[in-house]
């Protein structure tokens, strides 16, 4: 009952994403039921993906997005393809040298510096940096255009990209960007993506929290290839 009045109320608008919920003993007293049996409620909740719990903050509407594997989109394409509502803001866009991690595969010289903040209903949920070969974009406005159409504009064609998500800790200062706590648990996208011609166009690094983020794929006995591994300490 409890669960599929809150979830009705988080559907309908009544709850929107962001808000916080009343505390666990005001709601207890509000549904008649034992704080145990209201924590169970809202722990099914949290497992869906309407919820999420801070210790310490309380209990806030934040539904989980889904981001596809198995798209060739930015983050916001795959975003704004479910319904979301996604901004972008720019915190750099310059020409500079590439870090040693981009420079293995973009080279030395001087690149497009692109990093961003993703906010889905308003609330900071990816940070990425991203390394662009060439200069051509630094004065292009990339706050609401998809980084692949911007490319494509010039005439540089995406064909394919790999990726890599594994699990990490927030640390300073992308926990200050994403109004959390350091240590916190988050999910880090590596995604390098190539042009027709088999060069690297970019080279991301995205931090995602595992509280706004699930990963989503569809397997077939061709398409899709997923290799597990140990992460490395």
């Amino acid at each position: 009952m409890i669960a599929d009045d809150l979830t009705s109320k988080i559907k309908d608008g009544e709850l929107p994403p962001g808000s916080a919920l009343p505390p666990q003993k005001e709601l207890s007293t509000r549904y008649g039921v034992t704080l145990a049996t209201l924590r169970q409620a809202l722990k099914q909740l949290e497992d869906e993906g309407l919820l999420s719990q801070q210790p310490g903050r309380g209990t806030f509407v934040y539904p989980r997005v889904k981001y596809q594997l198995t798209s060739l989109h930015g983050f916001a394409e795959d975003l704004r393809a479910q319904g979301q509502t996604v901004t972008t803001e720019i915190l750099d866009q310059s020409a500079g040298t590439p870090p040693d991690w981009a420079a293995e595969l973009l080279g030395h010289d001087p690149a497009l510096r692109l990093e961003r903040l993703r906010l889905v209903a308003g609330r900071p949920a990816v940070h990425q940096l991203s390394w662009v070969r060439g200069t051509d974009l630094v004065e292009a406005d990339l706050s609401d255009t998809s980084l692949y159409a911007a490319l494509s504009s010039l005439g540089r064609l995406v064909n394919r990209a790999s990726e890599v998500v594994r699990p990490g800790l927030l640390d300073e200062p992308v926990a200050a960007l994403l109004r959390r706590t350091p240590g916190e648990p988050v999910l880090v996208s590596e995604r390098v993506t190539y042009a027709l011609d088999e060069s690297a166009l970019v080279v991301d690094r995205a931090t995602m929290l595992g509280s706004a983020m699930e990963i989503r794929t569809e397997r077939a006995a061709t398409g899709l290839s997923l290799q597990w591994s140990r992460p490395t300490t």
